[in-house]
């Protein structure tokens, strides 16, 4: 069986390092990273594109053979509900896919991924559980620009394309904080050292609310099972752990886990707060020997803002893609602890 050639593009954020590196270790798969910046751990498996350079774009991936399939997790912040927001992310996809098409005469399938935001998480209370098929929400949506591309797009094309839409991804990311364990992670750690108890730091709505969270692990074994299923093409999924929790059911688990009190729920902005635990911080980088990661590249504060002011609940229906055949499921708080393990074998904790 021939080998096929997969680029993941958003290569090293949470989504795309787990899928590099899960393909990596695949013998029936050629892989390359897409990322402005190439890191420094395995920078042979990347290749540096500025995806809003359409040219710049279609040059490089003529240098990267028959490529089949391609995993899309890049992302640019901006504001939400911006017209750049929109703009940028949709003409990064749109540049390339276009490039593959013109390199590429074995282009197979596409996978795009979304996120809850696409059902209107991230504007207040929406419908739950959310399906596949739910309506949109008023636009702008820049997840409805990139998929209207892909739709209209692909229409009498040989390749296809699937989407997934997992929610709130947890995993390890070096340098790239938007991982909500790395918060829990980093904001338990600096609480401890100031001789704190561990209080949640949302609102009291999100304590209680019900939360789901997708593996990163888990998203990169569905990701490359919905790549090579004829019955998924041109499908949508939602992908997640598979279980519902509350924070307040996992926070004095982490309390324990770090040897910390517990104390009640401390509404307070870790965006405005944890910028100000800088100098503690790097003096437990040089106490614990901790990687150098950067105090603004350890954690997202405002990602922790926004998942800890949900008050609300947060559900996606996952029956889709079980009834498609991928059934696998994790026990979310296990996994948690399992990460919190996995950042301290790293140095990212102490």
């Amino acid at each position: 069986m021939s080998k096929k050639t997969a680029i993941v593009v958003g290569a090293t954020g949470i989504i795309g390092s787990y899928l590099l590196d899960y393909l990596s270790k695949l013998d029936d798969w050629n892989v390359k990273g897409i990322a402005r910046n190439i890191p420094r751990k395995h920078p042979e498996r990347y290749i540096s594109m500025d995806l809003l350079d359409a040219r710049g774009v279609k040059e490089k991936f003529h240098t990267l053979g028959d490529v089949t399939h391609i995993f899309y997790a890049a992302y640019q912040d901006y504001p939400s509900l911006t017209k750049e927001q929109i703009e940028v992310n949709t003409s990064m996809l749109e540049n390339i896919v276009k490039a593959a098409e013109e390199s590429s005469d074995a282009l197979e399938r596409v996978v795009l991924m979304q996120g809850a935001k696409v059902y209107g998480a991230h504007l207040g209370k929406f419908k739950t559980p959310a399906k596949e098929s739910d309506p949109r929400h008023l636009p702008p949506n820049f997840y409805y620009n990139q998929e209207d591309f892909l739709r209209e797009h692909q229409k009498g094309k040989s390749w296809s394309w699937t989407i997934l839409r997992p929610d709130l991804v947890a995993g390890i990311s070096i340098g790239n904080p938007m991982s909500i364990s790395m918060v829990i992670a980093v904001y338990a750690s600096i609480s401890k050292e100031l001789d704190l108890p561990l209080r949640f730091p949302g609102k009291e709505g999100a304590y209680h609310a019900l939360v789901q969270v997708t593996d990163a692990e888990l998203l990169a074994r569905a990701s490359v099972w919905a790549a090579v299923q004829s019955h998924t093409a041109l499908e949508v999924f939602n992908i997640t752990n598979g279980d519902l929790f509350r924070w307040e059911q996992l926070w004095p688990k982490f309390a324990a886990y770090f040897d910390m009190d517990y104390a009640p729920v401390q509404t307070i902005s870790l965006s405005e707060m944890m910028p100000l635990q800088k100098d503690t911080w790097n003096t437990m980088v040089e106490k614990y020997r901790l990687q150098p990661v950067p105090y603004t590249k350890a954690a997202a504060w405002p990602f922790g803002d926004f998942i800890f002011g949900s008050e609300y609940d947060v559900i996606s229906d996952t029956t889709k893609i079980k009834q498609y055949g991928f059934h696998e499921v994790i026990d979310s708080e296990k996994r948690f602890l399992e990460l919190f393990d996995e950042f301290k074998n790293e140095k990212l904790i102490p």
